[in-house]
């Protein structure tokens, strides 16, 4: 709004918005004033208070996750391999808040363990993912011709499989274990967010400030990653999210047949599969692995709708 003295201008209701009136100029705000009053302000979308309630509900399931993880990570809680057979399939009490298992273990200690577990598989699969992923779409959509042919010839090879198909056989063949977990799963992801930014390229290597770059004379590397890759990071980003709760119910997955993280080791899946023969005389023991599987997934999905709506221009 024109800084003139308040006399040279005045204020008037126009089709329903709000209008300036200075000397000869009219200017028409498409929103409330807050210097006039008896006028409330524009109200804001629905969708936009549902995408911020996405967010912060996943971000604090989210931060219950983070805080368990902690908690195990400096010991706060008990020992999550101590055994005392006289205390198994106990039921929740104040000594052990979930009950123990077959063994006498503490289950919350175990399920905060776990969740160490989870987020380091899921963010480690996620990364390595991404960058590769990213990286090959990027070069295939840049340079097109044969260089997009044999890359994608590459992911269309990869996506014959199913993502737990494919990480299963990744495992088996480099042996089980967290580092082999990450890589089998990471891998696996790759050729989704290979798609993605290959359509982000395409789109974007004939527009105008990518021609101006090259006029410039800016190198390929600094095209991609300064002018063309910013402009496509929402997609990838809500990809990631999504790519993490993948990445973690595929990790339960694989511990669940064993392939995963070894004993002694906590890990949500393992934890399912050694409470199946007790789930009729200590439901508990299925249910807190159970819930934590669910609650971590739900989050990031919860915080990955919230983030694609936040990045939608049609949300504002």
């Amino acid at each position: 709004m024109p800084l003139v003295p308040r006399r040279q201008r005045t204020y008037r209701k126009e089709n329903g918005a709000l209008a300036v009136v200075w000397r000869t100029k009219q200017l028409t705000l498409r929103h409330w004033s807050s210097e006039v009053e008896g006028f409330r302000q524009h109200p804001r979308p629905r969708r936009l208070h549902r995408c911020r309630l996405n967010t912060w509900l996943g971000g604090f399931l989210l931060l219950a996750i983070l805080l368990a993880a902690a908690a195990s990570w400096w010991g706060l809680t008990l020992d999550p391999n101590a055994m005392n057979i006289r205390e198994r399939l106990l039921p929740p009490s104040r000594g052990h808040w979930l009950g123990t298992d077959h063994f006498g273990r503490d289950i919350f200690a175990r399920i905060a363990y776990g969740s160490r577990i989870a987020l380091v598989v899921g963010a480690g699969s996620t990364l390595l993912a991404a960058s590769l992923g990213a990286g090959l779409g990027a070069w295939a959509g840049y340079k097109g011709g044969w260089w997009d042919e044999v890359i994608m010839r590459f992911i269309d090879g990869l996506m014959a499989f199913s993502g737990i198909l494919l990480a299963i056989m990744l495992v088996t063949v480099m042996g089980p274990g967290l580092g082999n977990t990450i890589i089998a799963i990471g891998i696996a992801n790759v050729p989704v967010f290979a798609r993605i930014t290959r359509g982000v390229f395409l789109t974007g290597r004939n527009a105008l400030y990518v021609e101006a770059a090259h006029a410039l004379g800016a190198r390929t590397w600094d095209i991609i990653r300064y002018h063309i890759l910013p402009n496509g990071i929402g997609p990838i980003l809500v990809q990631a999210t999504v790519t993490f709760s993948t990445a973690i119910l595929t990790e339960a997955s694989l511990s669940y047949l064993g392939l995963g993280i070894q004993p002694p080791d906590a890990s949500w899946g393992r934890m399912l599969k050694e409470a199946q023969p007790q789930m009729g005389r200590a439901l508990w023991s299925v249910l807190a692995p159970g819930a934590a599987i669910f609650i971590a997934v739900m989050a990031l999905n919860l915080m990955g709708d919230g983030i694609r709506d936040q990045l939608d221009p049609e949300t504002h």
